[in-house]
């Protein structure tokens, strides 16, 4: 029994102390970001995916200087912002890791408008480094689904140095925009009904890596029949090819979308395994 006190004491004193991490809400292209509001903060939190960029900033209590930009999936229609993205917030913070929540515009067609937000997600990021906790030299991007093709988007177009992520993370990520490998709903959603061969093949970012790309963490379920693993495997050898440093991994079962879902009975090895290559491969 008092075991079973002291148990339930220190589980209460951990889930206090994430609880008392601080967050901060920030509209990305406004003139003063930093600047709070009660009117901002609602803006940040609505969840009309057509207006008002935003970025959410987990800071942990001790912060390694370590983070993460992440972008949540949802076929480019909508954001599944829970499990695949501030679900994961207490867990990163554990690590030291500052994790970021980019609330991007949806594309409608128009492939420029999910990149531009991705890009000044990391200019503000390492704009106001020292305000957040940033190590601006370890700030990475991440993606799930249709946010996996942003992250990979980031990865293969960044116009600059400030908007070049340092390494990615990517859950079954859509990589391809050929119709015979890709999710077609993402396609669509990003590049319209009819794209030009030439829109297909820059958006197909397996065809974009090169030697400056960032190391990547690529995982994904064997059975997904959403987004087909070729995405996945295509990339990850266009990394090698081009000698980035990259590390995949291939669960037999779990389908698509799991992200920081319980219910996916490989998450204890997704977490184990992103957390040591964490450690291990961003210094």
């Amino acid at each position: 029994m008092i075991i079973k006190k002291i148990f339930s004491v220190c589980l209460l004193a951990t889930c206090l102390c994430a609880m008392a991490q601080k967050k901060t809400e920030i509209l990305i292209w406004d003139e003063n970001p930093l600047e709070s509001s009660e009117a901002k903060s609602q803006a940040v939190r609505a969840q009309d995916f057509t207006k008002d960029p935003a970025i959410t900033v987990y800071t942990p209590k001790s912060p390694t200087g370590k983070t993460i930009v992440m972008c949540p999936g949802g076929g480019y229609t909508h954001q599944a912002s829970g499990h695949e993205g501030h679900d994961m917030a207490s867990w990163f913070n554990s690590q030291g890791i500052t994790y970021v929540v980019l609330k991007y515009r949806l594309p409608y067609g128009d492939s420029t408008i999910p990149l531009a937000d991705a890009e000044q997600a990391m200019r503000v990021v390492r704009k106001y480094a020292k305000e957040l906790g940033v190590d601006p030299s370890k700030v990475g991007i991440a993606g799930a689904s249709a946010g996996g093709h942003l992250a990979t988007t980031l990865a293969t177009h960044y116009s600059s140095p400030e908007t070049r992520p340092d390494f990615q993370i990517l859950f079954y990520p859509v990589v391809s925009m050929d119709a015979k490998k890709t999710h077609m709903g993402s396609r669509k959603s990003l590049l319209g009904e009819n794209p030009t061969r030439e829109k297909v093949d820059s958006f197909s970012n397996a065809l974009r890596v090169t030697a400056d790309t960032p190391k990547a963490f690529i995982m994904l379920s064997s059975d997904d029949r959403a987004v087909p693993p070729v995405n996945s495997i295509e990339y990850f050898q266009a990394l090698v090819d081009n000698g980035v440093p990259a590390s995949i991994h291939s669960y037999p079962v779990g389908g698509h979308g799991w992200g920081f879902r319980d219910s996916f009975g490989y998450k204890r090895q997704w977490t184990g395994e992103l957390e040591k290559w964490l450690r291990e491969e961003v210094k």
